[in-house]
């Protein structure tokens, strides 16, 4: 094993606060939780280890900065360390590793910087304990709506605001790691895909294009709860009954949308709610979460519009009223079209297979990319699993990561924007 290899390896374990990968139930590092904390904390020695600048801006971001000259521009790369419930273990971790990664191998080389180079270690990425995501991210660029977050609690009843004061944040100025637009002259971030593009077509690295946000919305079926044994069949207003089959419709209607679209397009039931949901009651009420996502934003317009008038179809015939309300209506982000074209040379200089693709996902970098140039490497993920404990991406695939990113750095620190 090389020794580039060895020390991805001990960083991978060191990252994850772990003696070993293999975790039966994988890793769990909510947002702002005692384990996304110690993750940050060995993120903060590992940079130290490699003589970078570190510290935790106010909403608990960790920085750290090899910094040649204050006036000079700066690039950052980076990713996040909090994981979904029983997640895997590289989902934005192997983007951090491999991010220190570069920072090691360009010192090892003697490389003297024009540019700076910072890597952040964004706090709370994943939406899996507030349903509010990227929250570190957000804040650097601007977008705080803290009326908003002040109201909204986990599972245990838990309120950001609370959470951040419990991590050590103060609620009432955490605003303040908001950046300004010289902070950075660009940003890269690199992760594992998540899904088996790469994998099929037997890339070794994916230049995303873009990012395909959400709409999400509520469906609410509202029909007539009555006694499942007395009320005859020709008499209900079976909420449920009703609104079923908008879930064969929405597949059916998404996997149409890709045989006649060159855009990516996925639509998916996620949510199921019956009320009052008891074995001898007809259900009265049906509540569907549904999330459409595609970089065409016209296309999941569309969509929702064609699901509006399927949904007065089933009103017309059952009689149950249907109410669609949208929940989150993002506005896709492409990304940088220089960047992409530097990194695909930068494959190309070094012979690796790469492929020009869209991102299903959402990542920190679709809201750095509001503000300055961005980039978004994707490395493979073995059978496309992710969020899940069998979640695996090899040693050699982050290997690979850190050379696209050392080359690429390494052309853009040696020239000079002063």
């Amino acid at each position: 094993m090389s020794d580039l290899l060895l020390w991805l390896e001990k960083v991978l374990l060191t990252l994850n606060v772990t003696n070993s990968m293999e975790q039966k139930n994988g890793f769990t590092r909510l947002a702002f939780s005692n384990e996304e904390k110690m993750a940050h904390e060995q993120f903060r020695k590992l940079a130290n280890d490699l003589q970078l600048k570190a510290w935790q801006d106010e909403v608990g971001n960790q920085w750290a900065l090899w910094e040649v000259d204050s006036k000079a521009p700066t690039i950052g790369i980076g990713s996040h360390l909090d994981t979904v419930i029983e997640g895997g273990g590289y989902d934005g971790v192997a983007g951090i590793a491999c991010a220190l990664g570069a920072i090691r191998e360009l010192k090892r080389k003697k490389i003297k910087p024009k540019k700076n180079i910072a890597v952040l270690c964004f706090i709370s990425e994943e939406s899996a304990r507030f349903g509010v995501s990227t929250i570190g991210s957000k804040t650097i660029i601007g977008d705080v709506d803290k009326q908003k977050w002040e109201k909204i609690t986990d599972a245990n009843n838990i309120t950001i605001r609370q959470a951040m004061e419990n991590y050590g944040i103060d609620w009432e100025t955490f605003e303040n790691a908001y950046c300004e637009d010289e902070k950075f002259e660009s940003f890269i971030e690199l992760h594992i895909e998540q899904g088996r593009q790469l994998e099929k077509r037997q890339k070794k690295i994916g230049i995303v294009q873009g990012i395909s946000t959400p709409i999400r919305l509520k469906v609410t079926a509202i029909g007539e709860a009555n006694h499942s044994g007395t009320t005859l069949m020709n008499e209900r207003k079976d909420a449920l009954v009703a609104i079923s089959p908008l879930i064969q419709w929405i597949s059916k209607e998404a996997i149409k949308r890709n045989e006649q679209s060159n855009h990516l397009f996925v639509a998916t039931v996620s949510t199921v709610n019956v009320y009052p949901n008891a074995m001898n009651v007809i259900p009265g009420k049906v509540e569907f979460g549904i999330d459409i996502r595609s970089t065409d934003d016209e296309l999941k317009k569309d969509f929702v519009h064609q699901m509006k008038s399927y949904c007065k179809k089933i009103e017309e015939q059952s009689q149950v009223e249907i109410l669609i309300d949208v929940l989150v209506n993002e506005e896709s982000v492409l990304l940088d079209r220089q960047i992409q074209d530097q990194l695909a040379q930068t494959c190309e200089k070094l012979r690796i297979p790469y492929l020009m693709m869209n991102s299903g996902a959402g990542h920190d970098v679709m809201n750095m990319a509001k503000r300055w140039p961005a980039g978004l490497i994707f490395i493979p993920s073995v059978n496309g699993i992710s969020h899940h404990p069998k979640e695996y991406t090899p040693l050699s695939y982050l290997e690979t990561g850190v050379h696209v990113l050392t080359t690429f750095l390494e052309n853009e620190v040696r020239s000079s924007s002063l």
